[in-house]
C-alpha cells in the first residue's frame, strides 16, 4: 500500500514525542500525523486527514493530562482502544559531545522533575520547553555543545542526536496511558477484559453522587477511574469521567449503568474497549 493510502494517526507534539512513540508502539503499520494541540489532533479525525487518534490521559508519576477528559467528550470522537507506554527518559546531545560538557538540559516542564535526582546528581541545570520533541529539534539546528535534551530514544533517532544516557527517570513504573479514539464506536466484545468508559452528569439533589455509584457496588462493578469537572461555568453542573471493567452487555453492567441513570441529567458511552494486556487492576 502506498504512503499516500496508509491509515494514518494523529497525536499531539512534535515527531519523536512519546505520544508518537505510542502510536509506532500500538499501530506500527499507521503513518503518524503530528499536530499542535489536542483539538487539532480532533480535527485532523474529523476532517479525515486522520483515521484515529493518539491521546494521552494520565500517567503515573504526575497524574491526569490536564484538559484532556473535559475534551473527549466534546470531540466527537469514541475509545476504541488503550495503550500503556513507559516512559524512558533519554538525554542526548550533539554529536560528538561527551556527557561531562553537558551544563543545562532541556524538556517540557513535566518532564524534568521525572529526572531531577540524576540531573542534579551531574550537576545539570534545567530548562523547560514547549515540548521535548521539538526541543530536540532545535538543538539539531543549533551549534550548541553545552546543552543537552530530555526526550525519548524515537527523539534522538528522528533528530540525528546522541543518546548519553538512557532510563535517567527517578521512577521505574513511569508509566503513560494513552486512549485510541475513532469517528464511530465499536460496541463488539473483541477481548475477554473489557473496559467501558462513560461522561455522566448528576441530578442536583442531595447524595445523588452516592446512590449513583451504589449500583456498581451491588452489583460487584469494579469501577478503576472517577474523575469529576465542572462544565459551563458552573460550580453546580459537575460532571464525572469513569472507567468501569466490563462491557455494556453484561448482566451486572446493564443493572449497573441502569440505575446510575435515576441519578443523572446525563449519561454518554464514549467507548467499549479491550484491557491493555499491560494494565494493573
Amino acid at each position: 500500500m502506498s504512503q499516500k493510502n496508509s491509515p494514518r494517526i494523529a497525536f499531539q507534539g512534535a515527531l519523536g514525542a512519546y505520544s508518537h512513540e505510542a502510536c509506532l508502539q500500538a499501530r506500527p503499520d499507521m503513518i503518524p500525523v503530528p499536530c499542535l494541540t489536542f483539538e487539532d489532533v480532533f480535527l485532523a479525525v474529523s476532517e479525515g486527514r486522520a483515521d484515529l487518534a493518539m491521546l494521552p490521559v494520565e500517567n503515573t508519576t504526575y497524574g491526569r493530562v490536564a484538559d484532556i477528559h473535559r475534551l473527549l467528550p466534546k470531540s466527537g470522537l469514541h475509545i476504541i482502544d488503550e495503550a500503556f507506554v513507559r516512559v524512558r527518559i533519554c538525554l542526548m546531545a550533539k554529536p560528538g559531545v561527551p556527557l561531562e560538557d553537558i551544563k543545562l538540559a532541556r524538556a517540557h516542564m513535566v518532564l524534568i522533575p521525572q529526572a531531577r535526582s540524576w540531573l542534579d546528581a551531574h550537576g545539570i541545570a534545567s530548562e523547560a520547553a514547549k515540548d521535548s520533541a521539538g526541543a530536540a529539534e532545535e538543538l539539531a539546528a543549533s551549534n550548541d555543545r553545552n546543552t543537552g535534551v530530555l526526550a525519548s530514544e524515537v527523539a534522538a533517532d528522528i533528530h540525528g542526536l546522541n543518546v548519553l544516557a538512557r532510563d535517567i527517570e527517578d521512577l521505574d513504573h513511569n508509566t503513560t496511558r494513552f486512549l485510541l479514539m475513532a469517528p464511530d464506536i465499536d460496541m463488539t466484545r473483541r477481548a475477554e477484559k473489557m473496559l467501558t468508559t462513560f461522561v455522566f452528569e448528576v441530578r442536583n439533589i442531595p447524595a445523588a453522587l452516592y446512590k449513583a455509584m451504589g449500583g456498581f457496588a451491588t452489583n460487584g462493578i469494579n469501577m478503576t477511574k472517577l474523575e469529576s469537572y465542572m462544565v459551563g461555568g458552573s460550580f453546580t453542573a459537575t460532571q464525572f469521567y469513569s472507567d468501569i471493567e466490563g462491557h455494556p452487555d453484561d448482566p451486572a453492567v446493564q443493572r449497573a449503568l441502569e440505575e446510575l441513570g435515576y441519578f443523572t441529567n446525563m449519561l454518554e458511552i464514549l467507548g467499549v474497549y479491550p484491557a491493555d494486556p499491560d494494565r494493573q487492576s
